[in-house]
């Protein structure tokens, strides 16, 4: 595991822990988006950029202005009675989270190894980049992946985005109409 690996996984650690303990939800917020813009990092590490594009711009975009939106049209509570509520049950689900999370962690495989994991198809790669024209008939091999064989995943991503911003046209549309 390489520095830039390590760093990047203790910040988004640290993060989570931290949007799961701090009781202030302004700081739950601006914690929740360092967090959503740490995993694009990581996606985009990872080689998905499609996914880190996803993540920095659902995540820790238009998630975060929603919920600042809500948070602005309601009352905070006060930090000192937030203080006293920790939630044993809650902290239990989150250190089982943690555990399932590190163990998964380290069964990755170092970023740009050829080393054979049970989940990895050997030469799936070199496939599409031979097979996508005569399987889908277009000639760009990313846009046969995302179109021909992950289609409905692509849709799938699609629809989460447009619903996305179907939601924050209708929270800007009430927030503008609701300032007049």
């Amino acid at each position: 595991m390489s520095a830039f690996e390590a760093a990047l996984f203790l910040f988004v650690l640290a993060t989570a822990v931290a949007t799961a303990l701090l009781r202030d939800i302004l700081a739950v917020i601006i914690v929740f988006a360092a967090y959503s813009l740490g995993m694009a990092l990581f996606y985009a590490f990872l080689l998905a950029p499609d996914v880190a594009m996803t993540e920095a711009a659902i995540g820790a975009g238009v998630t975060t202005i929603l919920l600042l939106l809500t948070i602005a049209k309601t009352a905070r509570m006060d930090v000192d009675k937030a203080i006293e509520r920790v939630s044993v049950p809650g902290m239990i689900v989150f250190g089982g989270l943690l555990f399932v999370l590190v163990r998964t962690f380290r069964t990755f495989p170092v970023v740009g190894t050829t080393a054979e994991r049970p989940w990895l198809t050997p030469g799936v790669t070199q496939y599409y980049i031979e097979h996508s024209y005569a399987d889908t008939g277009v000639e760009n091999a990313v846009t046969a992946v995302l179109a021909g064989y992950r289609g409905f995943d692509t849709f799938g991503e699609a629809t989460v985005v447009f619903a996305a911003g179907v939601a924050t046209m209708i929270v800007l549309k009430q927030v503008v109409f609701t300032r007049e």
